[in-house]
């Protein structure tokens, strides 16, 4: 399947179903920066490195780097959620059921960053997907294979992610143990700023590759394709998904993080840093094994595995466990709306 950007266009005008799938995607997309990308930066503004916006601005530009350069050289993610769940033989109810799931996932995000409440973009949009494509065909469409790469998921980013994170930073604390303490906060507020810019460009990789993948799978319903196969995914759809998460991460979200960076656990600069670093290395494992991964419940398990370090009475559990109950009503609620919705959209057809 080889679509030209200006075919691309000229389907949007001609097919109502794909215009409203590519205005739902790019929102997804949108709201996927204003609210989970503040995550990668959170610890960055609260230890006082960066200005706010400052921090919010490069964490844009690192995101939109991130998508762009990793998807160029490993779609592993995008693949993985192109494959997800099988829409079935007619692409025209397909391309209808996609329009259900991204409406889940803007309404959802949208709904919780309202609260300040940090969100889980990656659970939404596999809950959508999942919830949509059984409206359509049943438990049967679910891809049991790809789908267990979700589940490896949960368990990289929360035992690896804390294990990560206390690591880092116990070693931290024994290499530095004898520094000038004035000269080592010098030297991690500079390490900090260029570990949360890792963190933003891995947070791109990873989440910026899941809406490539659904965007691509949208083009190809419309192009009459039942799946993407094998295609290689046309640059222009990265170049559209990059900035338009950028834009997104530019508009911030300024209660996020407050929510991650100060109120789970009160960090210093060391601890900061090794938290960032924790969570942008988890994400480049999940990114180049093609396991979508919450980038949410990475940087939070990593901030709490940091916490530990000194007393796990450091770690506000209150927020930890509003964080676990957000995560874990994601899938069905997500999952119901689309399913709903999917039911709803086929109605028409």
């Amino acid at each position: 399947m080889d679509v030209t950007f200006s075919t691309f266009l000229g389907q949007i005008v001609s097919n109502p179903v794909l215009a409203v799938t590519v205005i739902l995607a790019l929102g997804a997309i949108f709201v996927n920066g204003w609210t989970d990308a503040p995550n990668a930066i959170a610890t960055c503004v609260t230890t006082r490195c960066m200005p706010a916006r400052a921090a919010i601005l490069m964490s844009a530009a690192f995101n939109f780097l991130g998508v762009l350069i990793m998807t160029h050289f490993n779609a592993s993610v995008a693949n993985t959620i192109s494959h997800i769940v099988d829409f079935g033989g007619n692409s025209t109810m397909a391309l209808a059921c996609l329009c259900a799931a991204l409406f889940s996932i803007v309404v959802y995000g949208a709904t919780a960053s309202r609260f300040g409440i940090p969100t889980s973009q990656s659970h939404s949009l596999i809950a959508g997907l999942t919830g949509a494509a059984i409206a359509l065909g049943g438990a049967s469409s679910v891809n049991v294979h790809e789908w267990m790469k979700v589940i490896y998921g949960l368990a990289l980013s929360i035992g690896l992610g804390f294990v990560m994170g206390w690591v880092l930073c116990k070693l931290v604390s024994i290499l530095f143990a004898a520094a000038n303490r004035r000269r080592a906060n010098v030297f991690f507020k500079y390490a900090q700023i260029a570990s949360a810019a890792a963190m933003s460009f891995m947070h791109g990789a990873q989440d910026g590759q899941k809406f490539i993948g659904v965007l691509f799978l949208g083009v190809a319903f419309a192009n009459g394709q039942t799946s993407v196969g094998d295609a290689g995914i046309p640059i222009w759809i990265m170049l559209l998904c990059s900035a338009t998460m950028g834009i997104g991460t530019s508009v911030g979200g300024e209660r996020i993080i407050k929510s991650v960076g100060q109120s789970m656990v009160k960090l210093e600069k060391y601890q900061g840093f090794s938290a960032d670093l924790a969570g942008a290395a988890n994400l480049l494992l999940a990114t180049l094994t093609g396991i979508p991964v919450s980038s949410t419940h990475i940087k939070t398990c990593a901030i709490m595995g940091v916490g530990a370090v000194k007393r796990l009475s450091a770690i506000n559990f209150g927020v930890v466990k509003d964080m676990m109950f957000t995560w874990f009503f994601t899938f069905p609620a997500c999952g119901l709306i689309s399913f709903v919705m999917a039911k709803l959209f086929m109605m028409f057809l």
